[in-house]
């Protein structure tokens, strides 16, 4: 006898291909639901390849006393590095301190130390960074990340890129991640598990009718399914008016983040937290061996169907607010690329623009088709909204196995993050060819799966054409076969970031190659 869900083509269809929908594709696909997702772009191709890059609790949140969204963005935080060591590291935070930090806005912190303490005329002192800190190291489980310490800037390397004036700092700990890669990760493993993954195929429209979703896609099919889910990120809120055409008022407030990229800055691997005399905070991040990463800025975005770029005034702040910190100023000619991302925060028609607007939301309208609607959420939660919107759809879709996910490896991953320095080391013995830079880029980018993508390769030509920057004919078609890469900013932006490093005229190569090849 045939169960209700067999006469639909999935149990459950999920629009948006960033990490929130990808997150929950794999959830799902892993506890035996029939499951598609379809993504108009590139998968992680909008705002999940366009973070700061950080695996982090969000400190500053502890002033808006979102005491639970650190905590659960902590515990996460551990989670994840243990099940991606390849493409996520620890890494150690210098926040120095100065005179004239102050709060951000009007947080329920500042107006209570403007009560009690009136004199503070809304700076933010040091002792209440430091106790923030304790909290921040005590909120969640810190796995193998070394707690907060304070440090005597002068003679130090950390010192040493900083000006003179500045004399103390305290030390803690988060993590990085390769974000887009995150996403693309989750999307394979939800389909080595049984999902349909669709990336570049629009949902131009869907009826729900008392069997179930209709959903029409932009290649002319028709599929159906049980229940639907709405994880289109910053077009969430398009979705619902005009593709489902529903009438309600939740919807998202879009805000964009903007990042520039310098040649290095400093010679060490730690990051630098910044605090501005407008409340606001900056990261200066080692990024890709050669660069460092400075971002990001927080400007209402109109429209999410607007390319996001950097403005020259964004460019501008940034480059002013470091400065305020670095020991060797930086100039508009020395930022070598930037990206902006699209945040989508949620907005209930009452909700303020404060950090509460940062944690995620999920609506369920149940009924014959029920509909699931993702608002907001960072890359850090993923996996854990994923399993909050299982729990949320369980009842409509009947019982499946328990959660899953936590500890889980994605592709590449499955091996022990104390081991990844002798494993770039024996990727490199094993093919000597490669170097130790490009060895670790490699295992960085792929982990254990590196191998597979250099086979029994004995020498560099021995992997195909060279495109320039270590990018092989190899790697180019895993890239194309195994992860959804179609165009040459899938490969140089996203899933690599080797556009820092190749000309004109290699990228001009590497899209003809690619064009032919499809």
């Amino acid at each position: 006898m045939a169960t209700p869900g067999e006469r639909h083509d999935f149990d459950l269809f999920i629009i948006g291909g960033g990490v929130n929908g990808c997150g929950i594709a794999r959830d799902a696909a892993g506890r035996g639901l029939r499951t598609g997702l379809a993504e108009m772009g590139d998968i992680g191709g909008a705002t999940s390849s366009a973070s700061t890059k950080l695996f982090h609790g969000g400190l500053r949140y502890l002033e808006y006393w979102e005491v639970r969204l650190v905590r659960e963005s902590l515990m996460e935080r551990t989670r994840l590095l243990k099940a991606m060591p390849h493409i996520s590291w620890p890494m150690r935070f210098v926040l120095p301190l100065h005179q004239e930090m102050r709060f951000e806005g009007n947080t329920p912190t500042s107006r209570l130390l403007s009560t009690v303490m009136p004199w503070m005329k809304g700076r933010r002192p040091a002792w209440l960074i430091r106790l923030g800190l304790a909290i921040y190291d005590r909120l969640g489980d810190r796995g193998p990340l070394p707690g907060t310490t304070s440090l005597s800037l002068p003679g130090t390397p950390e010192g040493a890129g900083l000006k003179p004036g500045f004399t103390r700092a305290f030390e803690y700990s988060d993590a990085w991640v390769q974000d887009a890669r995150l996403t693309v990760l989750n999307a394979r493993d939800a389909e080595a598990r049984g999902a349909t993954i669709l990336p570049r195929t629009r949902v131009t429209g869907a009826e729900r009718s008392a069997e179930g979703w209709s959903i029409t896609l932009s290649d002319g099919r028709q599929v159906t399914a049980r229940l639907l889910v709405n994880a289109a990120g910053p077009w969430v809120g398009e979705i619902l008016h005009d593709t489902l055409r529903l009438n309600t008022r939740e919807n998202v407030r879009l805000v964009r983040g903007s990042h520039i990229v310098t040649r290095r800055l400093f010679d060490h691997d730690k990051c630098y937290f910044f605090q501005g005399t407008d409340g606001r905070i900056i990261f200066a991040i080692p990024y890709e061996d050669d660069f460092t990463l400075i971002g990001t800025t927080d400007v209402d975005h109109p429209d999410p169907d607007q390319r996001p770029e950097a403005s020259e005034e964004e460019i501008a702040y940034l480059i002013r607010f470091a400065n305020d910190y670095l020991a060797r100023p930086i100039g508009r000619q020395d930022v070598v690329w930037t990206y902006s991302g699209v945040r989508p925060l949620y907005d209930d028609g009452a909700a303020s623009a404060s950090a509460a607007t940062r944690d995620y939301v999920l609506k369920l309208e149940e009924g014959a088709a029920p509909l699931l609607s993702v608002f907001g959420g960072k890359i850090t939660t993923y996996r854990r909204l994923a399993e909050h919107a299982m729990q949320k759809i369980a009842p409509a879709l009947g019982e499946r196995d328990a959660p899953w996910t936590a500890g889980v490896p994605l592709p590449g991953g499955d091996f022990p993050v104390e081991e990844t320095a002798q494993r770039i080391a024996a990727l490199c013995q094993t093919y000597p060819f490669l170097g130790m830079k490009q060895a670790r880029r490699m295992f960085r980018h792929y982990g254990t799966e590196a191998a597979q993508i250099l086979g029994d390769a004995t020498r560099w030509e021995d992997l195909g054409t060279d495109f320039g920057a270590g990018l092989s004919e190899a790697e180019l078609r895993w890239l194309m076969s195994r992860e959804y890469a179609r165009t040459a900013e899938d490969v140089l932006w996203r899933r690599t970031k080797l556009g820092l490093r190749l000309d004109a005229a290699q990228v001009a190569a590497l899209e003809d190659w690619m064009a032919r090849a499809t």
